[in-house]
């Protein structure tokens, strides 16, 4: 094991980069992508912020209205960005659909994204400098996630979102309050004292709604990071390669070189999955592979005597939950996800919910499931969410599915028109909402005098 610091000063290096990340330096193709991070974003952000453990957070950012210009997603509070950022970020990560960078097996648009508008309303930021910023926080993001060793740091405990999610925030911050490349370092080192984030949440059966604040916690923690750098408050300079750094400390075969972008490298941003499913992003080729040896889920489950997995190893030690008694722990349970995508759909969210914890077919299905380990989907880990489906049938016949890239992932990527009806699919419900048009108009018009604030509006409780 080496965990010693390096002799080039790789924190440096990927601060540098974070400052020169200009909007004039990305290509239509970057710009269309964030644009259509945004959009997946803006979506999950405004339907979590209805969900019952949020609309407490909700009321809790109530107490600072009139402290900020930055809006509270789903309501008309207007208050400091951290507040703002906090309850958006958690919103934005609490129904398991916001994007991920697999191989960080992070969730940086909760994060980076919250952070980016919170700051963007209060400041009145061009959307061109919030579309760099958020390229910037996806980069550090993806890059330090790699560099520590994200699939590692889940076993020995830490959650990757909780873990590098402050530092993504704390570069997106720091480009939107101008600070330099050893402001930015500085903002990092300040972030290191705040870092951590343990993943017991998946090994409880109630205690699971602090994973949702994760992507809080690190909006929140980021912006204040880069705000006391811009008040001077200095932070130690190597926070991710130094002796005790974020590499030493969590990381168990750091691997610096990946601070360092290498040229012709796609941004991070070039790197992203999104969700069509409402579960744990490791399920999601598993369900794709359901999907195919089901005929697209028309199969009679009754013909189904055994669920056979093959995967990464973390699917098999924590996610076999099998009676889950919060909705996050349905989410997060392999099982349960199964059964549940089987009987109700793989697409619906409301497969989740407590109404469901005791419905027999799905438990039924879920006690059928079986975990193993596999060699191949293991070495592919976590660059490839990979997994195969056996299905041991009554009759005696197996069907067999393997799947290494879900719907989502950049090698199968959701069109535009997808993300919109996921978008509006998750709006239905809620009384006051935009229609698609008007979304897809602001975020046209992003960069535009006035852009951000008119797309934050939108799902906001302030009148248009």
């Amino acid at each position: 094991m080496n965990k010693s610091t390096t002799d080039k000063d790789f924190t440096a290096f990927l601060a540098r980069d974070v400052i020169e990340l200009e909007y004039s330096k990305l290509s239509e193709t970057d710009r269309r992508q964030i644009k259509r991070l945004l959009l997946d974003h803006v979506g999950v952000c405004r339907r979590g912020v209805e969900m019952p453990w949020c609309l407490g957070l909700r009321n809790w950012a109530g107490r600072y209205a009139g402290s900020g210009k930055s809006l509270v997603f789903g309501s008309a509070i207007r208050t400091q960005p951290n507040i703002a950022a906090l309850v958006n970020a958690s919103a934005a990560h609490g129904m398991e659909l916001d994007d991920t960078h697999d191989s960080s097996v992070s969730h940086p648009g909760a994060v980076v994204i919250s952070t980016a508008l919170a700051l963007g309303v209060q400041h009145t930021i061009s959307g061109a400098d919030l579309m760099a910023s958020i390229a910037a926080g996806y980069e550090t993001m993806g890059r330090v996630g790699r560099a520590v060793g994200a699939s590692e740091i889940i076993e020995f405990g830490y959650h990757p979102t909780a873990l590098f999610g402050g530092f993504g925030a704390a570069a997106t911050a720091g480009k939107l309050l101008g600070l330099d490349s050893a402001g930015i370092t500085s903002a990092w080192g300040l972030m290191l004292s705040m870092a951590g984030g343990s993943m017991q949440f998946s090994e409880d059966p109630q205690g699971t709604t602090v994973k949702r604040l994760h992507g809080g916690y690190g909006a929140h923690n980021g912006m204040l990071a880069a705000e006391f750098a811009a008040l001077g408050i200095a932070g130690p300079s190597r926070a991710l390669d130094g002796r005790y750094g974020l590499g030493s400390l969590f990381g168990q075969n750091p691997n610096y070189g990946e601070l360092a972008r290498g040229d012709g490298d796609p941004y991070e941003i070039h790197r992203i999955s999104l969700k069509p499913y409402p579960c744990c992003r490791l399920f999601h080729s598993t369900i794709d592979a359901l999907r195919v040896v089901t005929e697209n889920f028309t199969m009679d489950t009754e013909c189904i005597t055994k669920i056979r997995i093959g995967g990464p190893v973390i699917m098999r030690t924590q996610h076999m939950l099998r009676r889950p008694v919060s909705v996050m722990a349905a989410q997060y349970s392999l099982p349960f996800a199964l059964g549940a995508s089987l009987v109700i759909g793989p697409e619906t969210y409301e497969a989740y919910t407590e109404d469901k914890f005791d419905d027999k077919q799905i438990l039924g299905l879920a006690d059928k499931v079986e975990a193993v380990d596999d060699d191949e989907m293991e070495a592919a880990f976590p660059e490839h969410f990979g997994s195969w489906v056996e299905l041991s049938m009554k009759d005696g016949t197996l069907r067999r599915a393997d799947v290494l890239d879900s719907i989502g992932t950049p090698a199968r990527p959701m069109e535009n028109d997808v993300i919109e009806n996921k978008v509006v699919g998750l709006l239905a419900p809620l009384d006051a909402k935009p229609n698609k048009s008007e979304i897809v108009d602001a975020l046209d018009g992003f960069v535009e005098e006035g852009g951000p604030a008119r797309l934050v509006g939108l799902f906001t409780g302030i009148e248009r």
